[in-house]
């Protein structure tokens, strides 16, 4: 687990390394980050296409890449209206939260968009149900809204600080959201009819000395249900009675926004920094994001 020392009378937290005991299971020793993607300007919103190409947003860029099979990044959507989040649906369309638009969009194999969902408010991040429902963030309106298959769009909890980061446990009968001004990620029962219940700061995050929002953004989970944060520590990896597991050092000193498992065996875990793709190979797999259901 992380420690926290003192180095010149001041308080850090020293990341966990893959000899710690619990991260042992998960980092392959000698394995460290490399460089997958560069020269782009803000990049956001990392998912896993069917067969584990890597999909992310060039935020400040307005495009949409992914990684072909040279791992090589190439243009998905040469306009995507400064799009966030991504996420796959089980029709096998990437689903976008288009900022600049703001609203949700869908987009084919092919790149041919079509708008899901629009209204008042500002998307970030989401999740798309096996049923096709989606879940999304709005920091800027502290809300979390649900989007069912067909209908209209509702705003279902406020209240948390900066509502960010969104993910499904395996199974998908828990929503989970992070708070970046906070140092909780709250977790919430899913209803048959969408709306959220029983809302509990499950996981406690770590933060840099002295601060007290842990920058809690982009989350992911592995096949065995432990849950990574992306932080402004690295990426903080809770296990499945919500402890903390350790904390990933970051690839640089630059901020992290998000973490995805992708791959064609979806055992490497990327992360969006700055202007960056980071990748590096682990022991575990993540869920495919067209297949929630953790079996």
């Amino acid at each position: 687990m992380a420690a926290t020392v003192l180095t010149g009378g001041i308080s850090v937290v020293t990341p966990a390394l893959a000899q710690d005991t619990n991260l042992s299971e998960i980092l392959i020793d000698g394995e460290d980050w490399e460089l997958a993607a560069d020269k782009l300007k803000f990049t956001e919103g990392p998912a896993a296409g069917p067969h584990g190409n890597l999909y992310f947003s060039d935020l400040a860029g307005s495009k949409i890449y992914r990684l072909d099979a040279a791992g090589q990044p190439e243009v998905f959507v040469a306009n995507s209206s400064n799009a966030n989040g991504l996420s796959f649906g089980p029709d096998g369309r990437l689903f976008a939260c288009e900022v600049g638009k703001r609203r949700i969009a869908a987009f084919d194999t092919t790149g041919k968009e079509s708008s899901v969902f629009a209204g008042d408010f500002a998307p970030n991040d989401l999740v798309v149900l096996r049923d096709g429902s989606i879940y999304f963030t709005d920091p800027d309106g502290k809300s979390i809204s649900h989007v069912p298959p067909k209908g209209i769009g509702r705003v279902v909890d406020r209240g948390i600080g900066r509502p960010n980061g969104i993910a499904l446990w395996p199974g998908q009968s828990t929503l989970v959201v992070s708070d970046t001004t906070g140092i909780h990620a709250w977790v919430f029962r899913i209803e048959s009819d969408g709306s959220l219940s029983d809302k509990s700061p499950f996981y406690t995050l770590e933060t840099p000395a002295g601060h007290a929002a842990s920058g809690a953004d982009g989350m992911t989970f592995d096949s065995q249900g432990r849950l990574f944060v992306a932080s402004y520590l690295g990426i903080q990896v809770f296990d499945t009675q919500g402890r903390l597991a350790g904390i990933i050092a970051k690839p640089s000193t630059a901020f992290i926004s998000n973490v995805k498992f992708a791959g064609p065996k979806f055992d490497t875990l990327f992360v969006t920094s700055t202007d960056k793709i980071y990748r590096r190979k682990t022991k575990v797999t993540g869920i495919p994001g067209y297949d929630q259901s953790g079996k």
